[in-house]
């Protein structure tokens, strides 16, 4: 079984491949069928016009983490605040995890040590660059990267609408899904077949909660040669624009884990 440290290493990829950016639009509503004559980018332009606009989100995450020989899992309590910070605090305050946009840090009290460091590592382990805002994006079903900076081809599967880019990338290949009913991101896989990687990202499923939509679980894949690690969210109590506040402070005395190209 792998070690906490591990564990909590793919619990910060899992929603370090991930909220939201906000600005006030009009929200488009659909019946959830497909328009076959649907633009691509009629269809980029109303995901990002049915974005999510709050302050603060908060609840419970289950995070159950599978390396495809062994599996743990683990309950935390969520907590953001838009823009600005990603908290998770594990039963008892045994494990938390505090994000910013410009720190990636956590401490473990079960083996008395802490990470705090930039997004560079995780940058470097997924091979792709990695950033606050592409976190928010992913955990509430946003594309992580800005669709409208390139063309695409629109097709429909399984359901739902495809976009590839119209020029296919040597090093690095994109592929989104978006579903019909919310035009929230139904899948979004990122490869390198070079390296023979791959990150799929899949929501299974949509929830409204006062009015707005939010994944209700999402299922991470990334594939590095023969290894695959698989990390699934599920969303449990949210509520929006609650007053928060993020304790975090790591404690004296811990060690320090220096991990390979942190960026530190």
């Amino acid at each position: 079984m792998h070690s906490t440290k591990q564990f909590i290493k793919y619990t910060i990829l899992s929603i370090g491949f991930l909220f939201v950016f906000s600005c006030k639009t009009n929200k488009v509503v659909t019946d959830g069928s497909i328009n076959e004559n649907l633009s691509a980018k009629a269809i980029i332009k109303t995901h990002y016009q049915n974005h999510i606009d709050f302050k603060t989100l908060s609840g419970k995450m289950k995070i159950n983490y599978s390396d495809g020989e062994s599996s743990q899992g683990v309950s935390v309590s969520l907590r953001m605040e838009k823009d600005k910070a990603i908290w998770m605090s594990a039963p008892l305050g045994m494990v938390k995890v505090y994000i910013t946009p410009s720190r990636v840090s956590f401490y473990n009290k079960l083996q008395n040590e802490y990470f705090d460091g930039n997004f560079s590592y995780l940058s470097n382990l997924l091979g792709t660059e990695l950033n606050f805002e592409k976190v928010q994006d992913l955990l509430v079903g946003q594309a992580i990267f800005d669709l409208r900076k390139e063309k695409y081809n629109a097709s429909i599967a399984d359901k739902n609408y495809q976009l590839k880019p119209r020029k296919a990338g040597n090093l690095f290949k994109t592929l989104f899904t978006i579903e019909p009913t919310n035009f929230k991101i139904s899948t979004q896989q990122l490869s390198q077949p070079l390296k023979k990687r791959v990150l799929e990202i899949d929501y299974k499923n949509y929830q409204k909660i006062q009015n707005r939509v939010i994944p209700n679980s999402v299922i991470i894949t990334a594939i590095d040669e023969e290894v695959t690690n698989t990390i699934d969210l599920e969303y449990r109590n949210m509520e929006f624009n609650r007053s928060l506040n993020f304790p975090y402070k790591i404690p004296k005395g811990f060690d320090e884990i220096v991990l390979k190209n942190n960026g530190k």
